[in-house]
């Protein structure tokens, strides 16, 4: 098999070597190169691979309808929204996620985010560095407040596991018939969560029913003292109607981390000019321990594929 992996996976070289060795002595030949986002490139790299690793780098159709071996996708991510799977579908090409390795990462960053828009961290922050103090800036506990979880998934309900801990009533909002009742607290519908909660924390994956979920109408049910926090996907927040809702201080501040592109973000992006905002460019997955399990995860779906067995299977 020829195996090719389109951009690097953040850990250290001596573990990639190891893998070129193993998957060499199996009798394959196994290829990695770093991040290119040229098609041409791209589709140079790809067309003779029976088998593509990816993590997050768009991989359009255009390349794979050149990549006429290709048997298995390996992506080391949770979401697939970023490779054109109708060409995936059509052909029966096999793809695997490393579904669960950031769980724990996105969740504790997912507390940070609510903590420092609670407390005001970063306008008082820059109180302070301009010799100031934190009158008038003094913010709320996440203790006692409720937390709207939009997605009962895995990281929603870490999330739900450690707002809980914090002391916080957790409502949930989900497609499932039934949720886990020792993680949240109640399920409800999004407009009730919406209405109810101090924090809304997003944990969707992106669909064409979740695209551009939380709009316009959607944030005017929100209090005015509440706060919105996105790790899910960017398209799931209509960042236009998010911006202006910040701008009239018709809810109180959010926090994003993923946007409809991958940053960097053109300058004139709505987000990046409106007040009470903590942005950031998609590290919520991104910690040394979770990129080592990513990479674990990717390298043992590949060798289970090899084996005949696929895992993580989407």
């Amino acid at each position: 098999m020829n195996i090719v992996l389109l951009e690097g996976l953040g850990v250290d070289k001596d573990f990639l070597d190891r893998q070129a060795a193993k998957l060499e002595g199996m009798g394959h030949t196994f290829l990695s190169y770093e991040k290119n986002m040229d098609i041409s490139v791209q589709i140079a790299r790809s067309k003779d691979a029976d088998v593509l690793m990816l993590a997050n780098m768009p991989l359009k159709e255009e390349v794979i309808k050149e990549c006429r071996n290709l048997k298995f996708i390996d992506v080391a991510f949770t979401g697939v929204d970023h490779i054109g799977m109708k060409e995936v579908r059509s052909r029966k090409i096999e793809v695997s996620n490393a579904s669960g390795y950031a769980t724990q990462a996105v969740a504790e960053l997912c507390i940070s985010f609510m903590i420092q828009l609670l407390r005001k961290v970063k306008q008082t922050e820059e109180r302070c560095r301009e010799g100031g103090t934190k009158e008038g800036l003094v913010g709320n506990l996440l203790s006692g407040k409720t937390v709207g979880i939009v997605g009962a998934g895995a990281i929603g309900s870490k999330t739900a596991r450690l707002c809980k801990a914090f002391g916080c009533h957790v409502i949930v909002s989900s497609r499932r018939a039934s949720v886990n009742k020792e993680v949240f607290d109640e399920k409800a519908e999004l407009e009730d969560l919406l209405k109810r909660s101090d924090v809304v924390s997003l944990h969707c994956p992106l669909t064409e029913e979740t695209q551009n979920l939380i709009g316009k109408e959607q944030l005017a049910c929100m209090k005015k003292r509440a706060i919105l926090i996105n790790t899910a996907r960017g398209s799931v927040v209509d960042s236009r109607a998010l911006a202006e809702a910040l701008e009239e201080g018709r809810i109180a501040g959010a926090a994003c981390d993923v946007f409809e592109q991958e940053p960097p973000l053109d300058q004139q992006h709505p987000l990046l000019h409106c007040p009470n905002i903590i942005l950031t460019p998609h590290i919520a997955f991104a910690s040394e321990e979770s990129m080592m399990l990513r990479a674990e995860i990717v390298f043992d779906n590949l060798y289970s594929w090899l084996n005949g067995e696929q895992k993580n299977k989407i």
